[in-house]
């Protein structure tokens, strides 16, 4: 026993003296390994008697435990240690301002979008967001979209595989099976805007397989086409930072709204540059109306009771327009030298009360 006690006592001292890795490794060795004390013992219990070890082997596999113990708790503080040593070395100091000219920007299409969602949500939107794999169904059907519509078309839509129960999903054609879902999920008033990515088998100077839209949808049992146009003046006028917009909304149709317009906003073409707010030119920039009553009923909203309105327009295309970029393509060539000229810094966050685009 006092054999037991001493080696104890001398093999905690020794770890808890040990300086550093190798130290406490050379400890370990001298008690636990192939020729330790410790080892040697637990090899004597094989030539004692059955009574001698039940005596002394709790004992001895007992002190193996807490040296075992002792060690392992050494070795963490000594990697705590080291862990604080590294992170000592390698801090960064927040607080130091960034250089005159950071290398990072914020792309035009992101900076649009942070304008857009910071004018809607002073109004009183909130963001929707959906998936960007989406059911026929959610896509087509319950938008009001005829099975022999040419928006179905191979030519204009993405299909995904066919899967085992026949149907087939699509990537998204617009954001509005966002306004479906939240149709389904909620009853009115509703008041929503829908930000996201959406594909289109289209590629040109002002098309893309993949672009991003917003679109806007409110519910409720008063709405009508005066506060549509309200709204929608209101935007213009904020986004493209011009004290007044004219704005005329030409008669169109599309299937998921009745009446339907397509709205066209006063602008002065002079050279490479688009001015708003003046001149006597016109340019298309949204689709809107008020939202088909087969739409409402499709969704289990009661027509004869909510009426409302949407809208949609290219985060893209108007990004273009406001920021004087010539080819929508350009946004998606990864060109770190455009990305330069035409980015906005990381911290020039857009608020209506001080500027959108700094």
């Amino acid at each position: 026993m006092t054999t037991l006690d001493t080696l104890e006592r001398e093999t905690l001292a020794a770890i808890a003296a040990a300086g550093d890795d190798a130290a406490l490794e050379a400890v370990r060795i001298a008690a636990l390994g192939k020729k330790g004390a410790i080892s040697e013992l637990l090899k004597s219990l094989g030539g004692m008697s059955p009574e001698e070890r039940k005596t002394q082997g709790p004992l001895i596999n007992g002190l193996k435990e807490r040296v075992t113990a002792a060690l392992a708790e050494k070795k963490a503080a000594f990697e705590a240690l080291a862990l604080d040593r590294q992170l000592q070395s390698e801090r960064v100091d927040v607080t130091l301002p960034l250089p005159a000219e950071s290398e990072g920007r914020v792309h035009p299409v992101s900076q649009a979008l942070d304008e857009i969602i910071a004018i809607f949500c002073d109004m009183g939107f909130a963001v929707a967001e959906g998936p960007d794999i989406e059911t026929d169904d959610h896509n087509f059907t319950k938008l009001n979209i005829p099975a022999d519509h040419p928006a179905r078309q191979m030519h204009d839509t993405f299909y995904m595989a066919r899967q085992a129960d026949g149907s087939q999903p699509v990537l998204r054609t617009h954001t509005s099976p966002v306004q479906v879902r939240t149709m389904l999920s909620q009853q009115p008033p509703i008041r929503i805007i829908v930000p996201g990515r959406v594909y289109r088998c289209d590629s040109d100077q002002t098309h893309t397989p993949m672009f991003h839209q917003v679109e806007g949808l409110v519910i409720d049992e008063t709405t009508h086409m005066g506060n549509l146009k309200w709204v929608l003046e209101e935007f213009c006028r904020a986004f493209f930072e011009v004290d007044a917009v004219r704005m005329r909304f030409r008669p169109s149709y599309f299937p998921f709204t009745e009446p339907s317009a397509e709205v066209d906003i006063q602008c002065d073409r002079r050279g490479d540059e688009i001015r708003f707010g003046e001149g006597k030119d016109w340019l298309e920039i949204l689709g809107c109306g008020m939202v088909h009553p087969n739409v409402l009923t499709m969704c289990g909203i009661d027509p004869s009771r909510y009426q409302g309105f949407a809208f949609g327009m290219g985060i893209d295309r108007v990004a273009m327009l406001k920021y004087g970029i010539p080819d929508l393509r350009a946004f998606f060539q990864s060109d770190l030298r455009w990305l330069k000229h035409y980015g906005f810094s990381a911290l020039d966050v857009p608020t209506l009360a001080g500027g959108l685009s700094k």
